[in-house]
């Protein structure tokens, strides 16, 4: 696997010129090997959802061999410089991109539409195109499960959440964590900080240092790509957990679990419709019936009487009995957000723009 970065995919650009870098664009003989491109705003690191991202591209070479050529171009920021390095990885013989944040979209899509023998896949978007398909987790399954254990392990009845961005995947996420807290004690409340990044390992540690002074006793990592917040935690003795892959060595004593994910499945699917020339392009949103998302790592501090019951409600999770986003369910501003008996449908959770009732941090405007 290559590994690039903004730097040298910059120079190369330049060297180039853009209009060359666009105007070259030759199709792959039948013989040469499919290029696949991952492009990722952060390091790919040892853990996180660069790491998980491309952890995820791993069996497909064990499958494919020598007939992929996967590159990961990492620590590209959102903006006109993605735009330029996927044109660029594009004009350059790459015929499967995937775009792995979600201010790649703009970019990602004018290139899907401009080449229809280009398959794209988006990280946390809303556009579809026949070519173009966005996908996301259903983190929001594993952080209930979360939210019952940390509700479970509270003593203050305060929980918190650093927080990426405030996107509907990330929402979704806080949301579900506030209401598995509540099915175990009704009246907690959880604090959020959002730091609008997603790799800022000084402004994650501040965060979660914050939140443990307003007394919160379990803080939720959401979306970091770091262990700041882990390690934090850790160090002032306070439960922790985090998405996308697992950061227990981090945090030995007071790691609560992770929501891991395993792109591996919806990355292979996606590789295999495109050389049989049948991919079509939808919005994946997968959890844990699709095998991507897990809970892993479970804290043995949790009472057993907790566990027992956060894996019934696991296993009714992943046959599709329970959907944490059941209502009742009440808004932060107290109005009704699901009614009683109603659940709530994927495209509904996926444009999420709210907080339910006992999250006391409005949402950025």
């Amino acid at each position: 696997m290559t590994k690039l970065t903004r730097r040298n995919l910059m120079t190369a650009a330049a060297a180039t010129g853009l209009a060359g870098v666009l105007g070259s664009r030759l199709a792959l003989a039948a013989d040469e090997p499919l290029g696949i491109t991952l492009v990722i705003p952060s390091p790919v690191g040892d853990v996180g959802w660069g790491h998980a991202l491309a952890a995820g591209l791993e069996p497909i070479k064990a499958a494919y061999g020598d007939k992929v050529k996967v590159t990961v171009l990492e620590n590209i920021a959102e903006g006109p410089d993605a735009d330029r390095i996927m044109n660029k990885t594009v004009a350059d013989g790459n015929k499967f991109l995937i775009a792995g944040s979600f201010g790649y979209q703009n970019g990602a899509l004018q290139i899907a539409r401009r080449d229809p023998s280009v398959t794209v896949l988006h990280a946390s978007g809303f556009q579809v195109a026949p070519n173009f398909s966005p996908f996301a987790a259903k983190y929001f399954q594993g952080t209930y499960l979360l939210g019952m254990a940390a509700a479970a392990l509270s003593k203050t009845g305060k929980l918190g959440s650093v927080s990426a961005f405030a996107i509907p995947e990330l929402i979704t996420s806080i949301n579900a964590f506030t209401l598995g807290a509540q099915a175990v004690k009704p009246d907690i409340e959880v604090s959020v900080v959002w730091v609008n990044s997603w790799f800022d390992p000084a402004k994650e540690q501040e965060a979660a240092k914050a939140l443990i002074a307003q007394k919160c006793d379990v803080i939720f990592s959401n979306a970091q790509d770091t262990p700041s917040v882990i390690s934090a935690c850790e160090e002032a003795g306070v439960y922790a957990f985090n998405l996308n892959s697992s950061m227990k060595k981090y945090a030995p004593k007071t790691y609560l679990g992770c929501i891991a994910t395993d792109w591996s499945p919806f990355f292979k699917a996606s590789v295999d419709a495109h050389l049989a020339g049948t991919f079509k392009g939808a919005n994946a949103f997968l959890g844990v019936a699709d095998k991507v998302v897990e809970v892993v790592d479970w804290n043995p501090d949790i009472p057993a009487d907790v566990m027992t019951k956060i894996k019934e409600i696991e296993v009714k999770i992943a046959d599709g009995s329970f959907s944490p986003f059941t209502g009742p369910i009440a808004k932060a501003d107290g109005s009704e957000a699901v009614a009683s008996g109603a659940t709530m449908a994927d495209p509904e959770i996926i444009a999420m723009n709210w907080h339910v009732k006992g999250v006391s941090t409005p949402l950025p405007k």
